[in-house]
């Protein structure tokens, strides 16, 4: 079984450690003897909606936003809509996220457009939502799994009827600090404001994103199952440590 990782702006979008979450996926299928590919996509390089199964963005910086925000225009925008809706399997962390809802208004008053992936906006906030966070995961079929990271953003998201929070907080902030809401699914797509990295603190999304990515094209794929003993142990030490510090 050979699956391919699409990691688009590996360097323009990696704050906080966000290549751990593809280099996370990549282990995570290497253990199970799996043949994985990593595509890495940068500035004015064509997306094929088709090549890939996982496609993954990380957070960033203002400048590094309005540069991608030019290129998803130009480039990559549609490519990565068509992908979304053939059932690619995304990610996306705090910058890539905010730039795949309606827009993107920064602290100047800016507003880059976006993708409309997932029906929802961003606006900026007084002061940043820092700190490490707890979510409970609201996808089907997970809703006892909970979501460990770090989240530092000014942007506040809000979620409109066409798309589902993620998760919802029990410690942090979330998308506003108001509502209660972490992230937005649309069909296979995640976007979440999670960094440290987030895939290796919570394997189960790793996998969630692997099995749904492939079964686009392979209908009854499930991925083995491999000893997280570890990787729990660490998930429930940061749970622990974040709600000691709220």
């Amino acid at each position: 079984m050979r699956i391919v990782i699409g990691h688009l702006y590996p360097e323009l979008m990696n704050i906080y450690g966000d290549r751990g979450n593809v280099i996370a996926l990549v282990r995570r299928c290497q253990w199970r003897g799996l043949d994985v590919v990593v595509r890495e996509l940068r500035l004015g390089e064509p997306l094929d909606p088709d090549e890939c199964d996982v496609l993954f963005v990380g957070g960033g910086q203002d400048r590094e936003q309005r540069l991608v925000c030019e290129d998803f225009a130009r480039v990559k925008g549609e490519s990565l809509r068509e992908a979304v809706e053939r059932g690619v399997a995304v990610l996306a962390i705090c910058g890539g996220y905010q730039l795949m809802g309606h827009f993107y208004r920064d602290a100047d008053g800016t507003e880059l457009p976006g993708l409309s992936i997932f029906d929802a906006y961003t606006v900026p906030g007084k002061g940043r939502l820092i700190g490490n966070i707890v979510v409970q995961s609201a996808l089907p079929g997970r809703e006892d799994a909970t979501l460990v990271g770090f989240e530092n953003h000014g942007g506040r998201t809000y979620l409109g009827s066409g798309c589902q929070p993620l998760g919802r907080v029990r410690v942090g902030f979330g998308n506003n600090g108001e509502d209660g809401t972490e992230g937005a699914v649309y069909r296979n797509a995640f976007g979440t404001y999670l960094h440290g990295s987030v895939l290796p603190k919570n394997p189960w999304l790793a996998d969630e994103l692997v099995e749904r990515g492939v079964r686009r094209r392979e209908p009854n794929f499930t991925l083995e199952p491999l000893d997280d003993a570890l990787e729990h142990l660490a998930h429930d030490a940061a749970a622990r440590r974040a709600a000691r510090v709220r």
